[in-house]
């Protein structure tokens, strides 16, 4: 064999000799590829992925508290406009006159014993027999909210005084009205007898009302009124209001109407107070009829 290629073998002889000595040779010529540069160098790469991931989640996380402020601040609003609604609703949507018959129930024995006599007298069996009017228990209409504000359904209704809402029949065809109203005893002017003022708001109720018929929009306004009393009323008894329209002209409606005591079987009724007047349906009314249809 040459010298020369014996020169070479001695060299790699001595060369795998240092490898076997010092085996971290390979590893540190290879160290830049090893499985840990791999794992470091993914650990960088999902770093991006994971901040993402929980920027997502705070994201979602806000999203659901605004979704849950939104809700219990829409059903905070609810819970407190209901009763709002509940006005609203009355004000759209009034009884008929049929169900306000059916509105009152009576809540001590007085106001039943009151009930039960006005229910049962021979006037009302008669005017219910009569289909040409139509029977209500009109202050019912108005809602109840509303209610403490009026002076016949709220201010003047109670124990000793109306008691009961008064019964009201109407004739639309011929603008005529019949009521029968109960008066306690602590709506007196003088000792045990009625007020004139309460027979006159009676009587400003009555004729009003007989005129509703008539306007185009159904609503109208006292224009003049003029009252005749002819006889004391006594506190604690039954009367009876009568009331037609005389005069029909456009916006302007008269009427005329008495205040009577109710019939009994064995006396005639007694005349107490007489009246007329002029009422008007406003203006530009309309609108108000559609949002007020309670009268």
């Amino acid at each position: 064999m040459p010298i020369e290629y014996l020169g070479m073998l001695g060299k790699h002889v001595r060369l795998l000799k240092r490898w076997t000595v010092c085996p971290n040779y390979i590893e540190n010529i290879y160290r830049p590829f090893s499985s840990n540069t791999y794992r470091s160098i993914s650990s960088r790469n999902e770093l991006p992925v994971k901040i993402l991931t929980q920027n997502s989640s705070k994201f979602r996380h806000a999203i659901r508290l605004c979704a849950l402020g939104f809700f219990c601040s829409g059903a905070g609003f609810l819970m407190a406009a209901t009763p709002a609604f509940k006005v609203a609703d009355s004000f759209l949507n009034p009884p008929t006159d049929v169900e306000t018959i059916s509105l009152f129930t009576p809540e001590d024995n007085e106001s039943k014993k009151i009930d039960d006599f006005i229910n049962n007298h021979p006037l009302t069996l008669e005017m219910r027999s009569k289909p040409e009017y139509s029977e209500s228990r009109p202050h019912l209409r108005i809602p109840e909210p509303l209610r403490p504000n009026n002076i016949i359904a709220g201010t003047l209704m109670g124990p000793d005084m109306l008691v009961v809402p008064p019964i009201v029949w109407v004739d639309k065809e011929e603008h005529s009205l019949v009521s029968i109203v109960y008066l306690g005893k602590n709506l007196c002017g003088h000792p045990n007898l009625i007020h004139g003022g309460l027979l006159a708001t009676l009587l400003d109720e009555c004729l009003a009302r007989c005129c509703f018929t008539a306007f185009p929009n159904k609503i109208g306004m006292t224009a003049t009124l003029n009252i005749d009393y002819r006889n004391p009323t006594p506190a604690g008894s039954y009367v009876l209001v009568r009331a037609k329209t005389t005069d029909v002209k456009g916006r302007k409606v008269w009427a005329a109407g008495h205040i009577e005591s109710l019939p009994e079987k064995d006396k005639m009724p007694i005349m107490l107070a007489e009246a007329s007047g002029l009422f008007i349906e406003p203006k530009q009314v309309a609108a108000l009829s559609k949002i007020y249809p309670v009268l």
